[in-house]
């Protein structure tokens, strides 16, 4: 296993770029996990267990709330715990120590924002799936997207000391009916046509040079974005495939003698890579 990580970060070392793509994987080390009943998710949403007997984070984000004001109530609470509170992680310093100063592009169906919030550059970033900094009519009557933090933030607040009244719940400005945050929830999601044409930008831009896609936490079953990733090295003659999750590595037979899949705590991992580039 250390020759592979030497071997990766020479790859790291000798690109011309680097193009991360990262889904759930890196979101769950960062302590966001959007499918587990866990601890944390029974500290934060006990009124909506009990109420609706929610399991899980993404359940209760596809559930059509009753009432604007219990929906605003469950957005507010889980979008500032996760991201108006977020100071970096471990995980995200090796990600960043691992770029380095190369040249890089992001792609990720992860909505929370922290790569932006770690300092990463935004025009560097394709949220594929939307992220909850923005809002948008939940009709979509148009196609403009609005900040939500402001809102979310007094939302929040409010929690502390009472509850989300009516006036407080935000209004589409053209029709006025429901505003919801801008993640692909439904058939009325905006696409980012924007990202996608910043990330085709960056697949041209390194076109037949040095790229090694590092790819973080996705699943075989990821076609948003696995699938993809996987056809640009089997296209792309001078491209390194980097695969790290836990418990599930695929890589095609097409590609293999260009990749590498490496199993285990995706923490741990990053370290230990980042820790071999810095003593080259």
């Amino acid at each position: 296993m250390n020759d592979n990580y030497r071997e990766i970060a020479d790859k790291i070392k000798e690109s011309d770029a680097i193009l991360i793509g990262a889904s759930n994987g890196f979101s769950i080390c960062e302590g966001l996990h959007l499918f587990a009943g866990d601890q944390a998710f029974q500290e934060l949403f006990p009124d909506f267990i009990e109420k609706y007997g929610f399991r899980n984070i993404l359940e209760a984000s596809f559930f059509k709330f009753p009432k604007e004001e219990e929906k605003w109530t469950y957005l507010s609470r889980l979008i500032w715990h996760y991201s108006g509170t977020y100071h970096g992680s471990s995980v995200m310093d090796s990600l960043k120590s691992i770029i380095m100063d190369k040249p890089y592009f992001i792609v990720t169906s992860n909505g929370e924002g922290h790569f932006s919030l770690a300092g990463l550059e935004n025009k560097q970033i394709y949220e594929i799936e939307g992220n909850w900094f923005s809002m948008q009519c939940a009709h979509r009557c148009h196609d403009t997207l609005y900040p939500s933090m402001d809102v979310i933030k007094k939302m929040a607040e409010v929690q502390q000391t009472g509850k989300i009244t009516s006036k407080m719940i935000p209004k589409c400005p053209v029709c006025g009916r429901e505003m919801q945050i801008h993640v692909a929830t439904d058939h009325n999601f905006i696409p980012d046509s924007d990202g996608q044409k910043r990330f085709q930008s960056f697949v041209n831009q390194y076109h037949g040079k040095n790229l090694v896609v590092l790819e973080l936490g996705i699943g075989w079953r990821n076609q948003l974005i696995k699938a993809p990733l996987m056809n640009l090295v089997n296209q792309e003659p001078n491209a390194t495939y980097v695969t790290v999750n836990k418990g599930e590595i695929y890589i095609p037979e097409v590609i293999k003698h260009k990749s590498f899949g490496v199993d285990g705590d995706m923490t741990e991992i990053l370290t230990l890579l980042k820790e071999k580039m810095t003593s080259m």
